[in-house]
């Protein structure tokens, strides 16, 4: 259960932090507005506080293994919202950081 939690806060944290991004540059790039910049601080505000319910009590663990999360929940994140096609390398490069996370977050420890 506890890989399961883990993984749930690690999705939680990618749509806040990507979300809250993706606000920002609506916002600011996109012209849509001081209410979409302001929504997307509140996200990455909220990101902030999602790390801290991860059960492992390693700060730098869980960021260095947020990263590949990050990496592939942004090329998600670009393919269902903004319509992105990645490559093959793209894809290559996610699936390398998502063994990653497996590799920090949940490799057997003594």
């Amino acid at each position: 259960m506890t890989v399961a939690r883990s993984l749930l806060l690690f999705g939680v944290a990618a749509l806040a932090e990507i979300g809250g991004a993706w606000l920002v540059w609506q916002g600011w790039r996109e012209r849509r507005g001081v209410v979409w910049i302001a929504a997307g601080i509140v996200a990455l505000g909220a990101y902030g506080f999602v790390a801290t319910f991860q059960p492992d009590p390693n700060f730098g663990r869980i960021l260095a293994a947020y990263g590949g999360i990050f990496v592939a929940g942004s090329l998600a994140w670009g393919m269902v919202v903004d319509g992105f096609r990645p490559d093959r390398f793209d894809v290559l490069g996610a699936v390398i950081c998502l063994i990653g996370v497996g590799v920090i977050m949940y490799a057997p420890r003594r």
